[in-house]
């Protein structure tokens, strides 16, 4: 397993081995000796299994309390991946990365607490798997407009009409009107990366 820090070093791309013949293959998708040498010790208390069809957007989600890390992968398809740092005073706060996964190429993203996130369907269906570190509360979880000019993430979309978009995404906040409960309610620090 390769585990590679991106732009925003506290989020990791894992690229595991992938072990494969004429039958089939094997991967180990969750290592906890191989993730916490990489600097991610984390317990997981929940999975999640979403299907969505091209054009399909969903997110820039996060939670104010009980912030989740999440490790994602895609086992069908193929999507644009982003996570956005919004722990308050951290040097990367308001910046993004994206990656590319998909079933061929069997990359994870690590996406740590105090982060928002989201992806594009880039396929005709994808389902995205993920773990998380902490349980979902309704009551506590957000949304940032998944194109805020501040925090300006290309998607590589030319026209935002052919996307779809739950309600809750529609109605999302600018990162500038969520500044103030983030700083409220900031628990999460950046980590030292490994």
């Amino acid at each position: 397993m390769i585990i590679i820090s991106t732009r925003i070093p506290d989020v990791k791309l894992i690229e595991p081995k992938v072990f494969g013949d004429e039958r089939g293959f094997f991967m180990e998708t969750w290592n906890e000796k191989a993730f916490r040498e990489a600097g991610i010790n984390v317990a997981f208390v929940q999975d999640n299994h979403s299907r969505s069809v091209k054009n399909t957007l969903r997110g820039l989600h996060y939670q104010i309390k009980q912030p989740q890390g999440k490790l994602v992968r895609v086992t069908r398809g193929e999507v644009f991946d982003v996570a956005v740092d919004l722990r308050v005073g951290s040097p990367t706060f308001g910046q993004w990365v994206g990656e590319c996964l998909s079933e061929e190429n069997n990359r994870m993203l690590w996406v740590p607490p105090g982060f928002a996130h989201g992806f594009l369907v880039t396929s005709d269906t994808a389902d995205f798997q993920y773990k998380c570190t902490d349980f979902h509360s309704p009551e506590y979880e957000r949304s940032i407009f998944w194109n805020d000019p501040t925090v300006n993430i290309d998607w590589g979309v030319s026209s935002p009409d052919g996307l779809l978009l739950s309600k809750k995404d529609k109605n999302a906040q600018s990162l500038q009107h969520a500044m103030t409960e983030l700083e409220e309610n900031s628990q999460i620090k950046p980590e030292t990366s490994a």
